[in-house]
């Protein structure tokens, strides 16, 4: 079966599963919206300092033939953000939203599909809130429609999400995921309910799917790869004596349990250093900005420079309380970092307690804190779990992530 594969923006994940689509002679067509492959025009323009962002849009040449790009919209969407033209890119309304660019090319792709049958495409594959157009078309024309749910389903974040906005008052702002429009929920179920197949990455994203008011197609879980090993590191400046070096990555909202994690480093005290690395998700949180006052605080880097920092850190802490997967899971495990994370993000998929990183409770600030205090008291398992967690992405990189996706693609056309 030829696929139809379209994602706008092509983080990790696309690209592994690209790739395994690709060298499974199932891939017809992959568009999205901005690619630029080693060699081509396109990439040397990414070398001039304020177009970097095109080489964060670079594919493996394997996908240079299957490639169609529809770059003007998000194009458009980077040049309002960067040069601060709010309106042109606030949620859902502006013209260069990322809900715009989503759509765009959902649109762009339904346009596609009637001629691709004669190339012998037979289904369409996408990702959350860039389907309905293409599956409304595809369901007309007979085609599969093959669907990607990278976080968990809308109704089960309201309700796992919502007592936070009493448990955590003063974090609100930062839970900016109760701004969707109806619209935009009732297009997202609209995309589940005319799914064929529906590809998860976690556990837990597909538990959430438990909340959909109606029957889906069948659900598989497939947890993502983890990036390229890092060197081997040193640990033996655990023992020296020195607070533990604690280090946070991700958006800085609550639905992350960023309150929790500031809440614990307050209770421990100097024991412990922390680092935050993230973006704020509302600039308007008087309380989140109290917090970071008293850490050090990036507001971003180049992947490679996380990649770096997490090298110099103890442990990764992920308190997050919804979460498809959680990519820094996987990329702080591949550094030799372990990772603290909780039973709502693929931590349960990924680590085994005590072996190659800890799970804890999602919303708690007490089991973060007797997590972390175990480790002061035992420095010597932090070690331990770094080397597992080494060995642990050195048996999934991303390739494995690509093949396991086509070979179920191909299983079910088969089956």
């Amino acid at each position: 079966m030829k696929l139809i594969y379209s994602h706008p923006t092509g983080n990790a994940n696309v690209r592994a599963a690209a790739c395994g689509l690709a060298k499974a002679d199932l891939l017809a067509e992959f568009h999205t919206t901005i690619a630029s492959f080693p060699g081509s025009m396109l990439d040397s323009l990414g070398a001039i300092g304020p177009l970097a962002e095109i080489r964060r849009r670079r594919y493996d040449p394997v996908l240079e033939p299957f490639t169609r790009m529809w770059p003007w919209r998000e194009a458009g969407r980077l040049f309002a953000s960067k040069a601060g033209f709010k309106s042109l890119h606030g949620h859902e309304t502006g013209p260069y939203s990322v809900d715009a660019v989503y759509q765009s090319l959902d649109q762009r792709v339904g346009t596609m599909l009637q001629p691709a049958i004669k190339q012998g495409v037979r289904g369409v594959y996408a990702y959350e809130d860039g389907a309905v157009q293409s599956f409304r078309v595809a369901k007309r024309l007979g085609l599969q429609c093959l669907y990607d749910l990278p976080i968990g389903y809308w109704r089960a974040a309201r309700r796992l999400l919502e007592p936070e906005l009493e448990r955590w008052p003063a974090w609100a702002p930062t839970l900016t995921g109760f701004g969707d429009s109806d619209a935009k929920l009732a297009r997202k179920d609209e995309e589940l309910q005319l799914a064929d197949h529906i590809f998860v990455a976690s556990r837990f994203t597909a538990y959430t799917l438990q909340d959909f008011p109606g029957p889906l197609a069948p659900i598989e879980v497939i947890p993502y790869g983890y990036p390229p090993v890092g060197s081997s590191r040193d640990y033996s400046s655990l023992n020296s004596g020195r607070p533990l070096k604690l280090l946070f990555v991700g958006s800085l909202s609550q639905r992350k349990g960023i309150a929790d994690l500031f809440a614990a480093v307050d209770i421990i005290g100097s024991r412990v250093e922390l680092t935050v690395v993230g973006r704020k998700a509302n600039d308007n949180c008087p309380a989140l900005d109290v917090e970071l006052a008293k850490h050090r605080w990036i507001s971003s880097l180049p992947h490679d420079q996380v990649l770096a920092l997490m090298r110099e850190h103890d442990v990764f802490v992920f308190p997050s309380l919804f979460e498809g997967f959680g990519l820094v899971i996987t990329e702080a495990m591949s550094q030799g970092v372990p990772v603290i994370t909780t039973d709502r993000t693929a931590g349960p998929d990924l680590i085994e307690h005590g072996r190659n990183g800890w799970l804890v409770d999602a919303g708690s600030t007490e089991a973060l804190v007797a997590s972390i205090e175990e480790l002061l008291l035992r420095p010597s398992v932090v070690a331990e779990a770094g080397r597992a967690a080494l060995e642990s992405a050195r048996a999934r990189p991303w390739e494995v992530y690509g093949r396991e996706l086509a070979a179920a693609i191909m299983k079910r056309q088969n089956g």
